[in-house]
């Protein structure tokens, strides 16, 4: 059973989900903050580390930096997928916000199986062509 459409939530799946709500504000607070080209505390991405391949999820921390500060040229340069990552990201803040407060949070349709495979084909599409170094897929690449 999908947890964030409980009808009547427990006091721990409210609590756990105001505070799921607030790591993602205190994450997001921190990527504003911060720029991460500068800053070194932020995590690297373990793929691109090893083998030099960019994974559709590299660059998203410094596309959200440049989201956060105004410049979306420059947030999609870093990865044009962060507008499906930013509606995905506020569509769940937003339905842990409503669980932690009025016990019922928005429907849940990324949790919908059709959804999912479609945006991991997205995101398996997404990150082969950013790696073949031919122009314009160059483009694609952080």
């Amino acid at each position: 059973m999908n947890v964030l459409a409980l009808e009547n939530p427990s006091a721990i799946t409210r609590i756990s989900a105001l505070a799921g709500a607030f790591a993602l504000a205190a994450g997001s607070i921190m990527v504003a903050a911060f720029d991460p080209s500068k800053a070194h505390f932020f995590p690297v991405c373990p793929l691109f580390a090893l083998t030099g391949i960019a994974c559709p999820g590299c660059g998203l921390t410094r596309a959200f930096h440049a989201l956060f500060h105004g410049d979306i040229i420059t947030a999609l340069d870093f990865n044009l997928l962060v507008p499906v990552w930013a509606v995905a990201f506020a569509w769940i803040f937003i339905s842990l916000l409503m669980i932690g407060i009025r016990k019922k949070g928005l429907p849940m349709w990324p949790t919908n199986p059709k959804f999912i495979y479609g945006f991991f084909a997205v995101l398996f599409v997404f990150g082969v062509l950013r790696n073949i170094p031919a122009w314009p897929l160059t483009i694609l690449y952080p």
